[in-house]
């Protein structure tokens, strides 16, 4: 099995030295293995991509030297195939409609208990209020969530390979933890027709990756992807979690530090080989 791996920005804002050192470390372990390294556009939240941020994105890569087959895949245009995987799941009895917002949510959480945690993966813990609703009765308005219950009960519980240097080793999933630390997670957001723990299963399958190279932030949401994977019956690639680039204060880079964008970098003359030396990797082979 060739050796396949992914950068997949969001294109709504400037790429950062943190998606420099991803996207780079990515590229490199596929050129080691001998394999393929593929981009991937995430922009199934229409209300923020920008096509002058995926222009950017294609712009940033190219200058520090990263090459991929093309056409790319894009999120935005993958919509049917997502509606299939939320069907599968539909079909199993594990979906329903949910129409509350944030305001419900807080309310019906209460006051945090001791020892219980009230957020996850996905956020705030779901505390369940419309868990007897139905699927084909959501509207515009609504969102789509999986009940994590029924969903633990239905799935081959995976184990995963984790070769990032924060969690190494095999990870098998845990019924309790995915019900009471991740909770009924949401597959469709409102006017997005998927969410990205939908969307990035569904890709990484159908572009057959075998290695997910991606931020150390994103470890936890591994149980959500792999648990899903089981209930579609697609396969689990190894997992690199890699540590996350941080300013000097240790906070971990976002899309506002534009400070650290490429582009910045880029006008003020430095090379690809010096982003590599900013971001702790070493000199290009090629």
């Amino acid at each position: 099995m060739t050796f396949t791996t992914r950068f997949a920005p969001s294109p709504t804002g400037p790429l950062h030295l943190g998606h420099a050192y991803s996207a780079m470390l990515a590229h490199d372990m596929a050129a080691t293995a001998g394999g393929t390294f593929l981009l991937r556009i995430e922009d199934i939240d229409q209300s923020r991509a920008r096509p002058e941020w995926e222009a950017q994105i294609y712009e940033d890569l190219e200058w520090l030297e990263l090459r991929w087959p093309k056409p790319v895949m894009r999120q935005s245009e993958r919509l049917p195939r997502y509606r299939e995987a939320l069907d599968q799941l539909t079909a199993m009895g594990l979906t329903y409609a949910c129409r509350c917002n944030r305001a419900d949510i807080e309310a019906a959480a209460g006051a945090p208990q001791e020892g219980v945690p009230q957020f996850g993966p996905d956020g705030r813990i779901y505390p369940g209020i419309c868990r007897g609703r139905l699927t084909d009765e959501a509207t515009e308005t609504d969102v789509i969530r999986l009940n994590m219950e029924k969903a633990v009960l239905a799935a081959e519980l995976r184990s995963f390979t984790e070769t990032g240097p924060a969690f190494p080793g095999t990870h098998t999933l845990a019924p309790d933890t995915l019900i009471s630390s991740v909770g009924d997670i949401i597959l469709v957001r409102r006017n997005m027709g998927s969410s990205y723990h939908l969307s990035v299963v569904a890709d990484d399958a159908d572009q057959g990756i075998t290695c997910a190279v991606r931020g150390a932030d994103l470890f936890e949401a591994t149980q959500i992807h792999v648990l899903l994977q089981s209930l579609l019956g697609l396969p689990t690639p190894v997992y690199h979690h890699h540590n996350l680039i941080r300013d000097e204060n240790g906070k971990r880079l976002a899309k506002r530090d534009d400070a650290r964008a490429i582009a910045k970098y880029r006008a003020e003359g430095a090379t690809p080989q010096d982003i590599r030396e900013m971001v702790g990797l070493p000199a290009s082979s090629g």
